[in-house]
């Protein structure tokens, strides 16, 4: 009796199954500094003993004045200091585009994007401050309730209530594993009790992936988390941040546990096949977030830009960056403060702004474009 004969397929050797992603490792910090004043507070000694159990030096300073600050940028980048943020920090500010109010939890990135906007932003060596007075930081944003300029009196986002920005000035998620900060903020709105009428919403970016930890919170939708995303171009001038399919792995988590989603496209840079590139990114992001029953997803839309100082330091910092800032090639912007900035020519932005926006349009219908600049 004849058997019958294999088919190709099952000739074939199975598919390899796809290599699981290794999640990014966690920034660990060299020396940590920590005041007084912010050990006096629960939050700054659980910093200290979370620091101190990764292997961090622990310094315990006299006085409440940082002092023994690194002089070069490699070793500020492995310097944290936890302190207690003072009266005039802690007082939340506007934000436009993206939120009614900013408030601070920390100051610093462990990243080494060789863009960084913290660059022309935050004096000083580049450590990261982390505030262990985050009950107190947190306490000055009730009174806010409606007062704000972007969400709280835009009717287009008049469903996202008052808005607070948690991420102005750090990246929190990469150093959350010490803090604890994120944590405390989301359980905070989540169980904000509103006035009637009122709304309130978290909002904070990323380029970390260790989102587990904020899975299960009582958030009650009231966090949007926004993942920064580019590009593969532009990805190596992202060094020390998690590759982007970490980044839309942990997006698609944070969208399962029914938080609020955000993508920050940032910066974009009209990098070689840019046009086939970041169509491959959204849908990327597409994938990522199918089947998530409702991530009501926003999208900005943030060009690259630099100032003079923020040039200087960032060619201090990263001597040896292959980043594009020649003023020959850019248009130079006065804001509306005064200061100067130096973006894309015109031509170039509309081009941009039009293949993007096209983009998000056919990649990710159901999302909402907030701004673009």
């Amino acid at each position: 009796m004849d058997l019958p004969l294999p088919t190709d397929a099952e000739l074939s050797p199975p598919a390899p199954s796809p290599r699981p992603l290794r999640p990014h490792p966690p920034w660990v910090p060299r020396r940590v500094l920590v005041t007084p004043a912010a050990l006096s507070w629960p939050q700054g000694a659980a910093m200290v003993e979370r620091a101190a159990a990764l292997g961090a030096e622990i310094v315990r300073l006299k006085a409440d004045r940082l002092s023994g600050l690194p002089d070069t940028y490699k070793d500020a980048k492995t310097t944290m200091a936890v302190v207690a943020a003072s009266p005039s920090r802690r007082r939340p500010q506007p934000i436009p585009p993206s939120a009614d109010w900013r408030f601070d939890v920390a100051e610093g990135c462990p990243a080494h994007c060789q863009y960084c906007y913290l660059a022309g932003s935050l004096a000083g060596p580049p450590i990261i401050r982390a505030y262990a007075n985050l009950p107190e930081i947190l306490s000055e944003l009730p009174p806010l309730l409606g007062k704000g300029g972007v969400t709280s009196t835009d009717p287009a986002r008049a469903a996202e209530g008052t808005t607070f920005e948690a991420s102005c000035y750090t990246d929190p998620l990469g150093v959350e594993h010490i803090t604890g900060a994120l944590a405390e903020a989301i359980r905070f709105f989540g169980t904000w009790d509103l006035p009637a009428g009122q709304g309130a919403q978290l909002r904070f970016t990323t380029k970390y992936d260790a989102i587990e930890p904020l899975l299960d919170l009582p958030h009650n939708r009231r966090t949007r988390i926004r993942f920064s995303v580019n590009s593969r171009a532009a990805e190596r001038f992202e060094g020390g941040a998690p590759r982007m399919p970490l980044r839309l792995a942990a997006m698609r988590k944070a969208a399962l546990a029914g938080y609020r989603i955000g993508l920050t496209v940032a910066p974009i840079m009209p990098l070689p096949d840019w046009e086939a590139e970041y169509d491959r990114l959204l849908a990327d992001c597409a994938a990522a977030l199918d089947g998530a029953a409702d991530p009501d997803l926003t999208v900005e839309l943030i060009t690259h830009r630099f100032t003079e100082g923020s040039k200087r330091v960032l060619e201090g910092w990263y001597p040896g960056g292959r980043l594009d800032m020649d003023e020959a090639s850019r248009t130079r912007k006065t804001t509306k403060f005064g200061s100067v900035k130096w973006v894309f020519p015109r031509d170039t932005m509309k081009e941009l702004r039009r293949a993007l926006e096209a983009m998000v349009a056919q990649r990710l219908p159901g999302a909402r474009v907030l701004y673009w600049t």
